[in-house]
């Protein structure tokens, strides 16, 4: 009843059923796998938990280990201030951590028995301290004394109060133990459980794909050898359709391929007398390309004319050319001289502005070797009329003078030379200038006669302008016409090949195919 119902199934639903399947193993297993992940984090938390309260209590033990020891010194050492002062500061820390342990233990256990047992510790410890309280001041009043307390009381009692913390740890560690036992089991577990899951989920979706293959396969070859039919060219055959799915819609639509190439063998047959009359047309097309050809020959004769007036004018506007071309070469050289000559008038004025700070510079020493004369003559004189006798001395200054006075002639005779070498070269300069002027003249000459010249190429350019216009009017109507027959000579000769080539090939693949049953 089940199978039936797959086969009446489509594709898609088949397929939609089976993986939705497989989806909700998977799913199933992922829960699974969650839920027991999520079991063993919690037995790892407590487990990590007991673990933290059994080393807490480990620390209770040792602390309390510690200070019974400081008490033991304090009594053999004959009750020394110093040591019960230093190692009673110590113990008071020491107790201060065993409040902070017991307080943490009492607030994280909630099992029972370790309850009960903290009550006891809490107990345990109350005597424990009440003893050493009592111990240590027995050791400050007589050392003998708090000695023998020491074996006889407070051994004892530490003895009792370590024995509830051991009972203490123990208790943890068996908590420990089993949350550890318990998380092994659940990983068994969930080993187990995935392994018989995954098992299932495979033997789900192979059972699924067989159904699939089964209900596919059979369907899928039939419909290609009824493809394989059609290709062959047999079109007689009947295609029944009983399913629907997938399978069926494929079918239907091969019988209408099928349907659809019976009509279209018929119309080509029947194209294959259209394509003759084609030829035909082609034919006429050849006559109407051979007048077309006649009337392109003359005009290329035409052509052939204006070319022959162009040719003479396109002479004369060469040789204007290259007369004008002359002519510019001359203007060239002569506007280089011209530029060569301001060159050199710049190099002349660089030379004057040179001489001139120069002679600026001489005229400053000038100024100030007659101010420096000015005030030795001054002062000679007003020294030599007070010195009498002794203004021998002042002939030094004298004679500082005459050297001055001697360098200001010197320098004056150089200012006298560079003045004349400047007017000198004012006077090249000058001349320079002048043969300038002449120049850019005799290029102005040239570029009037170059004016000219270019006229009368702009004439025979006008000339060229027309016949040039002519031209590209025939030449525009032989490249149209030119083109319009190679385009019909292609198209006649493409078509007429094409026609030849396809009616055969119509007919043999018309004759492949077999409409009605023998």
């Amino acid at each position: 009843m089940l199978f039936q119902k797959l086969n009446r199934m489509k594709i898609t639903t088949l397929l939609q059923v089976g993986f939705a399947a497989v989806l909700a193993m998977a799913a199933l297993m992922t829960g699974v796998g969650v839920y027991k992940l999520r079991e063993m984090m919690r037995l790892s938390d407590a487990l990590h938990e007991q673990e933290q309260r059994r080393t807490m209590a480990f620390q209770w033990r040792g602390s309390t280990e510690l200070n019974l020891n400081r008490v033991m010194s304090i009594a053999k050492s004959g009750g020394q201030q110093q040591l019960i002062d230093y190692l009673g500061g110590q113990m008071s820390k020491t107790t201060e951590r065993i409040n902070e342990l017991q307080a943490k233990l009492e607030s994280d256990i909630e099992d029972k028995d370790q309850k009960a047992q903290m009550a006891l510790i809490a107990q345990a410890r109350k005597r424990y301290v009440d003893i050493r309280k009592s111990v240590m001041e027995a050791i400050k009043a007589d050392p003998a004394s708090g000695q023998r307390q020491v074996d006889q009381t407070l051994a004892p009692a530490a003895a009792d109060y370590l024995a509830t913390v051991d009972k203490l740890t123990a208790l943890i560690a068996e908590d420990t133990d089993d949350f550890a036992k318990e998380q092994a089991r659940q990983a068994r577990e969930a080993a187990s459980l995935m392994i018989v899951l995954t098992g299932l989920a495979v033997v789900l979706g192979v059972l699924i794909a067989w159904r699939i293959t089964r209900s596919v396969r059979a369907p899928m070859v039939h419909a290609g050898e009824v493809a394989a039919t059609i290709a062959s060219g047999d079109l007689s055959q009947d295609i029944h359709v009983e399913r629907s799915d997938e399978i069926g819609v494929l079918l239907r639509e091969l019988s209408r391929m099928q349907d659809s190439l019976r009509r279209m063998v018929s119309q080509v047959r029947e194209g294959t007398e259209t394509i003759n009359v084609a030829t035909r047309e082609i034919a006429t097309g050849n006559q109407d390309l051979s007048a077309r050809t006649e009337s392109t020959a003359s005009n290329l004769q035409e052509t052939a004319s204006s070319l022959e007036e162009l040719t003479g004018t396109v002479a004369h506007t060469a040789s204007s050319a290259r007369q004008a071309n002359d002519l510019v070469s001359e203007a060239r050289n002569s506007a280089s001289k011209g530029g060569a000559v301001v060159g050199e008038v710049v190099q002349v004025m660089q030379q004057i502005e040179t001489s001139s700070r120069k002679i600026n510079d001489i005229i400053g020493v000038i100024d100030g070797i007659a101010f420096q004369t000015n005030i030795l003559a001054l002062n000679a004189a007003v020294e030599a009329a007070r010195a009498g006798e002794q203004g021998r001395g002042f002939a030094v200054v004298a004679g500082e003078v005459r050297a001055l006075a001697q360098r200001s002639a010197t320098a004056a005779k150089e200012i006298k030379a560079l003045i004349g070498e400047s007017v000198e070269r004012v006077s090249a300069g000058t001349r320079l200038v002048t043969d300038a002027g002449e120049t850019m003249s005799e290029i102005v000459q040239g570029v009037r006669r170059v004016a000219e010249i270019v006229n009368e190429i702009a004439t025979a350019a006008a000339e060229q302008s027309g016949g040039i216009g002519q031209v590209n009017v025939a030449v525009q109507r032989l490249d149209e016409m030119t083109q319009q027959n190679a385009a019909l000579v292609e198209e006649s000769a493409a078509a007429a090949g094409s026609l030849q080539n396809q009616a055969q090939q119509l007919n043999e693949l018309v004759s492949a195919f077999r409409l009605v049953r023998r």
